[in-house]
């Protein structure tokens, strides 16, 4: 398992340092087939000081599958401790729909899910600003459905097996789900 620790406006000291790899050490007893832990701590200037230290984890396991989950608080270490909270949970609710899906059949591999699309900002004079390429993995709708719920998105990006294209799968204001099928015009 690898554990990267990235920092921004802050100092990462050596018990900090300590204390991340503690409380993350223990992730892989939940997930056995995790392969890699980003976590990232910031510090921003915020009005709130209730809200200025940030603690973001992303995981990803052997099949792709990734997790994450952000927490703010008012001390680093509390932050800590409440992102890991949410990520236990966040593992224990991805582990049950395995165990639902493969239930009553036979077992269905999980396609690798892809690298989460980050927004792209406009300016007003329409500028980008930021690019993310992403690797796209073969997956039903239903995985992806699942996916998006893990990561808490509105909208999620795939290769549809079923129809052989890219598809945008989007949670509609009702709650219900929609899919977009691009066509060549």
């Amino acid at each position: 398992m690898e554990l990267q620790i990235l920092s921004n406006n802050m100092e990462v000291t050596q018990r900090l340092r300590d204390y991340v790899e503690k409380k993350t050490a223990r992730l892989d007893r939940y997930l056995p087939t995790l392969s890699s832990i980003q976590v990232e701590l910031a510090m921003e200037n915020t009005r709130s000081a209730v809200q200025r230290h940030v603690a973001e984890i992303t995981i990803r396991d052997e099949r792709g599958t990734i997790l994450r989950a952000e927490e703010r608080n008012s001390d680093m270490f509390a932050a800590i401790d409440a992102v890991v909270d949410k990520l236990y949970r966040q593992i224990e609710r991805y582990r049950g729909k395995n165990r639902t899906r493969t239930r009553g059949r036979e077992e269905v591999e999980m396609g690798e899910p892809l690298p989460i699309p980050e927004e792209t900002y406009e300016e007003e004079d329409h500028a980008i600003v930021r690019h993310k390429r992403f690797a796209l993995h073969p997956m039903s709708a239903e995985e992806a459905i699942d996916q998006m719920e893990l990561l808490g998105h509105d909208f999620y990006v795939f290769f549809n097996v079923e129809d052989d294209a890219v598809n945008v799968l989007y949670r509609r204001r009702d709650g219900t789900f929609g899919l977009l099928q691009p066509e060549m015009g």
